[in-house]
């Protein structure tokens, strides 16, 4: 069971303080990118009206999450926010596959890497409807129905953060620690590979969709 706990950290002095990093999740998160990557270079390398197995997989992943997108947001809105999406839930969906494969692990696994894409769609959002609305029309949302209510709706808009990154931290850090331990207790034989196949392909990318159209709606929620 120690291989739960087994953090590989990465030390870096800044003025005389240590900063400590996670050096499974930053690798894990490079090879994330990096195969996403290769995956855009060869579905668009050789584009043709016929296309590829990658080129049409790809267009599948780009047409679906840009339609999704547009009917929360506006044909306009989606040119600018569809490629944030479309690249979010990949790099989830992904992320969340890791698991999978030998030697391998979930960078959202480790809270720091939902709870960014948390921050970062949070503030995302709240730019989009600061740009749509006008700051006077945005902040005045805030006092309403009665101005009261002010501080309530804060801790609303902060809460979002706190419940889209909790999600996907606690179902992959879930399914986890449930396949180590029936690791253990079946020495391997039978049900982890199923285990690994549920938690890491449907749970995954159930997840990483969640994840991704949550983000939408909270675009869309703060811009109309």
């Amino acid at each position: 069971m120690e291989e739960l706990g087994k953090v590989y950290q990465l030390l870096v002095p800044l003025g005389g303080h240590t900063m400590t990093f996670n050096l499974n999740v930053i690798i894990m998160t490079w090879i994330v990118m990096l195969l996403l990557l290769l995956f855009g270079y060869a579905a668009s390398r050789k584009r043709s009206r016929l296309p590829g197995p990658v080129q049409a997989t790809g267009e599948i992943f780009v047409s679906q999450l840009y339609g999704l997108t547009e009917d929360a947001l506006d044909k306009e809105m989606t040119k600018t926010y569809g490629p944030l999406i479309c690249a979010l839930f990949m790099f989830l969906l992904l992320s969340n596959w890791m698991g999978i494969f030998p030697h391998m692990e979930e960078p959202t696994k480790d809270l720091n890497t939902p709870l960014s894409l948390g921050l970062m769609g949070f503030f995302i959002a709240h730019y989009a409807g600061i740009k749509a609305k006008g700051f006077k029309n945005y902040a005045k949302a805030y006092f309403e129905p009665i101005f009261f209510m002010m501080p309530l709706n804060v801790i609303g808009e902060l809460a979002k953060v706190v419940s889209i990154s909790f999600r996907l931290f606690g179902n992959i850090m879930g399914g986890s620690i449930i396949i180590l331990v029936v690791s253990y207790l079946t020495y391997s034989i039978v049900f982890p590979p199923v285990l690994c196949a549920f938690f890491g392909l449907f749970v995954g990318t159930i997840q990483a969709f969640v994840f991704t159209m949550l983000t939408v709606v909270y675009i869309s929620v703060q811009v109309k």
